[in-house]
């Protein structure tokens, strides 16, 4: 009797993407907005949060997981400012959704109006694991060049805004803040631009305005009344 081999694949992205599915619904109906963060290493992802925290303080709760292969420097440095969880990867290039929800439960899984997640420094790796976010935000700074969106396409085309950072180093280096932003538009025609600086505090209202605008339209569907059939 001669044996068969059955082989099954599991579509483990597809599992991840479903369970990511339900973690966003689950955060989304009790009224907190999932962000996202991605860029290269550098680029001022942790500044942005401290600037973030200092403008909502008082009238938005927020939270932070912090993700890094090593340390947690970055964590202390927002600690002080708002509720943060280091998530270490040990040497992964990204975080995946079990570590983030690891992070959540280390905070208490707290009802917060905001959830940033301050991904890997990486433009490649992230750019295909859902976190379970309703906002995905790359950042570019002007010291890094104004290739990044044609040399990272898939980064850009499945964000929704791109934040231009370190605004105020841009008489002293060679970037074009109109160049990159035709170049990340021709990726993505819907990516909404916003620049800024997160030690001048320029652009940061409009950061904040941006955020509270998707709070409320990104959540909307999870409050909507149950139509009568």
């Amino acid at each position: 009797m001669s044996q068969q081999t059955i082989i099954v694949k599991r579509d483990v992205q597809a599992e991840q993407k479903a369970d990511a599915e339900v973690e966003r619904g689950r955060l989304g109906r009790r009224g907190t907005l999932v962000v996202n963060l991605l860029s290269s290493p550098g680029s001022g992802k942790t500044s942005l949060l401290e600037a973030t925290a200092r403008h909502f303080a008082g009238r938005r709760s927020m939270a932070v997981l912090v993700g890094d292969l090593e340390t947690d420097r970055d964590a202390q440095r927002l600690a002080p400012l708002i509720p943060v969880a280091q998530l270490t990867t040990g040497g992964a290039c990204h975080l995946e959704l079990p570590l983030v929800q690891r992070g959540l439960t280390a905070l208490g899984d707290p009802a917060v109006d905001f959830l940033f997640i301050e991904n890997v420094g990486n433009l490649v790796c992230p750019a295909s694991h859902d976190l379970a976010e309703h906002l995905r935000v790359v950042l570019i700074s002007t010291t890094e060049g104004d290739d990044k969106p044609g040399k990272y396409p898939k980064m850009f085309r499945t964000s929704q805004a791109m934040l231009i950072t370190k605004l105020d180093l841009l008489p002293h280096v060679p970037f074009s803040v109109e160049a990159v932003t035709a170049d990340a538009q021709r990726i993505q025609s819907a990516l909404q631009v916003i620049s800024c600086c997160s030690l001048t505090g320029s652009g940061i209202q409009d950061w904040c305005d941006f955020l509270e605008e998707q709070h409320q339209l990104q959540l909307a569907a999870y409050h909507e009344p149950a139509g009568n059939d």
